[in-house]
Parts: structure tokens; sequence; C-alpha cells
């Protein structure tokens, strides 16, 4: 059974995002005057700041996306490497387990 305080940040949750929205929704709002951006070679574009502003974020999330593809795709080829588990058989006590590895990594 949700406790009240689960209700209470859902609620909370709920106004944030309402707030953020009206917000966004009132810089709209206020900002439909003409914007020119000029280009290189004498192009130039007119448009609502708010349409300039919207491209610019859209523009910035695509470059970001396109960056990590990479990254993404080598993480997804690359086996799982899980961690090792001791088994039945392993002899060690407990005492061993907490030895440091003779190789530390940059220190």
């Amino acid at each position: 059974m949700p406790t009240p305080l689960k209700h209470v940040l859902r609620l909370i949750r709920i106004l944030i995002k309402v707030g953020v929205f009206f917000t966004l929704f009132a810089f709209a709002l206020n900002n439909q005057q003409d914007t020119v951006v000029h280009f290189f070679f004498g192009y130039q574009w007119q448009a609502p700041l708010v349409l300039v502003v919207l491209s610019v974020f859209a523009l910035g999330v695509g470059v970001g996306v396109l960056g990590m593809l990479p990254l993404w795709w080598r993480k997804r080829k690359s086996p799982e490497v899980k961690p090792a588990t001791p088994s039945a058989n392993d002899s060690s006590t407990g005492a061993n387990a907490a030895t440091p590895p003779a190789y530390a990594d940059g220190i």
C-alpha cells in the first residue's frame, strides 16, 4: 500500500513539471518578435526568436546524440563481462578475499 508521503512527492513532481511547462510557454509568448540569423556568404534566416532558440536546442541534441552513437555501438558490440563469483570448490577463506591486488592502477 502506498504511503501518503509517496502521494505528496508525486504531487510535488507533477507541480514542478506544470511550472516548467508554463514558464516555457510564457517565454514563447513573450518572444514572438522576428529575429534575423546571419550565416556566411550573405545568407540570412528570419524567424521568431522562439523558433530560433528551439532550432538551436534541437540541433544541439542531435549533435550530442550523433557524438554518442559510436560509444553506444561499441558498448553494445562488446560482450558483457560478468563479475567473477566464488565457486563452492574454492578452498580460500574469507581472510584472503580482503587482501589488496598486487597491481594498483596509477597509484
